[in-house]
């Protein structure tokens, strides 16, 4: 999206707005739906770091990871979301979640609230 959806920005300006605030989300960027919960980007920085931590060959990287001490920036750019999933098919990649740094300007829809598959 060249002009980034003003609500969209607002959603993540609210996530942004406090370290506890969260929210299920699914977006269409250009070959994927993306279904995850949305988290404040220190949050999501603070997760990516531990993950990279705990691997002595990414170790080095997590240092990268540290969220900045001024604090996040006016009007998010990004979402980040975890526990997140590339749809395809019947089911979800990874299988357990990942976490996914998204440009909001690349998003070309979204809805509230993860998509999932039932055999139901």
């Amino acid at each position: 999206m060249s002009n980034p959806d003003r609500l969209l920005v607002d959603i993540a300006a609210m996530v942004e707005s406090e370290r506890n605030n969260q929210m299920s989300l699914t977006v269409v960027v250009p070959g994927a739906v993306i279904t995850g919960r949305l988290a404040p980007v220190a949050l999501w920085l603070e997760r990516v770091a531990e993950v990279l931590q705990s691997s002595d060959h990414l170790k080095p990287f997590a240092a990268l990871f540290t969220p900045p001490a001024d604090g996040s920036p006016a009007r998010p750019t990004h979402l980040h979301l975890h526990r997140a999933k590339i749809l395809q098919g019947n089911f979800g990649l990874p299988h357990t979640g990942g976490m996914y740094r998204i440009a909001i300007e690349d998003i070309s829809s979204w809805t509230v609230g993860d998509l999932s598959y039932s055999d139901t």
